[in-house]
């Protein structure tokens, strides 16, 4: 009776109609999911996967999960609440699909731990399951610098104005005010995600090379007409997986993982889809350790000329052929495994067949003989500073070592009122460290893409960051993030002071402070574990629970 008055149209659909859920990660304040809502204009994603799906002979129930924006809480006490909404919305979508016992789902996300957490959310109702990637904003572009900008170029602006180095060497006679405001008002143009390989596409680009979403789903733009008709073919392909029992699990194996690491060094991706692949894989039993991502860096090349280290957008490679191209190129070369099978009951290799080559010559995705980087850019750092492993972003363009003083902050916020003071010197070789940012001393493992932005805005390239929290997709420069253990429960970083010299070698993937392990272990024995700042509410439960991020800061590892 429920089911006949939530719109089931009659007796036959009722026994034998394949129950659909339709998961949307939306709010509407956020760019990256505009489009997963519905306007007064246009029908949202959702409504046309919908659509799709009824046309198929099944059922399709949307609803929604949160999701919120890193770009708009960055720098602020609501970046504390990003992490944790990835388990969230793998609660809500594993809830949902469990509870009502939908035969399958789609999932639309559009940020950068909606999508982990939808598949977190996959593996762990394991039934017939496929994303739609929201899609990848258009570049913006300032009419006063005359050049495509982005959102990484206005937190970039707002150092650069602090320090007074924000110009226009072709017009000296604009303002830095006139600069900011033109910026800031341009870099976001309209819908979707956060446009070069930052959190969003990275994950995007994993999880299409995993074989949970359509060839293309990761590159096409939010706004193309090629995002709507994606919707309008996921209903075949969850069809596919019911009739041929193709569940999450079975796609998500050591060997996809693979291939989702490969794209992720091949593309220069973020910091963050070390953390998130490592929980997908934790969610769904694979065996994946932070030394398998550094055992794919040092076999694959990076070859992508993309933001926030290159010049370029994913909708750029887009244009060039997207995501399936760069995949055509890497299987051909026998780097990345055709052989995995996918949601559309074909194999890797199959699915990207009659997809075009990427063209000669081109300024984006480099040649395999002549990349950026020989190896990847991403590099997984022990030493006494951080026993249980860090993750490092490297592109080579900052070096590969860089040795200089501890200047300790306590939280990122004390950074951010040094560098907005100016307290940082240009004179002399800086190790900034930011700590007790981890998943538990957060809470919440932020992300400080303001810290950095500014750092890089500024022009300061005497300084390396170095923090047990995270780093944004947009963060470029001399960064280490994910040190473990984490501040809050005694890790060596808790007892940094400054003026302890600190080297941070990529080639020996060590980071190390210059102190004795004598004195390390003393000055833990004096170590007393801060009050917590937080005793009630999601984000105490979310302290309590969270392990450490060299295992994806899970919440279910009991």
């Amino acid at each position: 009776a429920m089911l006949y008055a939530a719109g089931v149209p009659d007796e036959r659909s009722m026994k034998k109609a394949p129950h659909v859920g339709i998961a949307s990660v939306w709010w509407e304040g956020n760019p990256c999911k505009r489009l997963l809502i519905l306007t007064n204009v246009v029908l949202e994603l959702g409504k046309t996967v919908k659509d799709a799906v009824m046309k198929q002979d099944m059922l399709a129930w949307q609803y929604n999960t949160i999701g919120v924006s890193d770009a708009i809480t960055m720098g602020n006490e609501g970046m504390r609440f990003s992490l944790q909404t990835r388990e969230i919305i793998a609660d809500s979508i594993e809830t949902t699909t469990s509870a009502q016992y939908h035969d399958a789902c789609v999932a639309i996300p559009g940020c950068d731990k909606n999508m982990p957490g939808c598949i977190m959310g996959f593996a762990r109702h394991n039934r017939p399951s496929c994303m739609v990637y929201g899609g990848t904003i258009m570049p913006g572009y300032s009419n006063l610098l005359r050049k495509p900008i982005n959102i990484a170029t206005a937190l970039e602006a707002h150092g650069a104005y602090l320090f007074d180095t924000l110009a226009n060497p072709d017009n000296p006679s604009q303002s830095k005010d006139d600069l900011l405001v033109d910026i800031e008002r341009h870099a976001c143009p309209g819908a979707g995600a956060c446009g070069g390989m930052y959190t969003a596409n990275t994950m995007a680009a994993a999880i299409e090379a995993l074989g949970l979403s359509l060839p293309g789903s990761s590159s096409t733009p939010a706004t193309s007409p090629a995002k709507m008709r994606e919707c309008a073919k996921v209903a075949e392909a969850i069809r596919t997986c019911m009739e041929q029992n193709i569940l999450p699990r079975d796609l998500l194996t050591k060997r996809s993982f693979e291939n989702a690491m490969v794209m992720m060094m091949a593309l220069g991706g973020s910091t963050n889809g070390v953390l998130h692949l490592l929980a997908m894989a934790g969610t769904a039993g694979v065996a994946l350790t932070l030394d398998d991502f550094q055992r794919v860096s040092r076999k694959i090349p990076f070859i992508a000329n993309l933001a926030p280290s290159g010049k370029y957008y994913m909708a750029d490679l887009y244009e060039i052929g997207g995501v399936p191209s760069v995949m055509k190129l890497l299987v051909a070369a026998e780097l990345l495994d055709g052989g995995i099978p996918t949601v559309m009951g074909k194999t890797l290799a199959e699915n990207i067949e009659t997809w075009p080559s990427l063209p000669q010559g081109n300024e984006i995705i480099r040649n395999l003989d002549n990349p950026i980087k020989k190896t990847g850019h991403i590099e997984i750092l022990r030493g006494n500073l951080a026993p249980g492993g860090s993750v490092a972003k490297i592109t080579g363009k900052e070096g590969l070592r860089f040795t200089g003083e501890a200047r300790v902050f306590d939280k990122e916020h004390q950074l951010s009122t040094a560098l907005n003071a100016g307290r940082i010197p240009r004179n002399q070789n800086l190790v900034l460290i930011v700590r007790y940012e981890g998943p538990k001393g957060g809470p919440g493992m932020p992300e400080q893409l303001k810290a950095s932005a500014v750092i890089m805005g500024a022009k300061l390239t005497n300084v390396a960051l170095v923090t047990d929290g995270r780093y944004s997709g947009a963060s470029h420069g001399f960064i280490v993030g994910h040190v473990v253990p984490e501040a809050a429960v005694g890790g060596p970083i808790a007892v940094v002071k400054d003026g302890d010299v600190v080297t941070i070698d990529a080639e020996n993937n060590r980071i190390d402070m210059g102190v004795s392990d004598e004195e390390v272990e003393e000055r833990l024995k004096q170590w007393k574990r801060p009050k917590r700042m937080v005793t009630r509410g999601t984000l105490a439960k979310y302290e309590a629970l969270v392990g450490d991020a060299s295992h994806g800061a899970m919440t279910d590892l009991f």
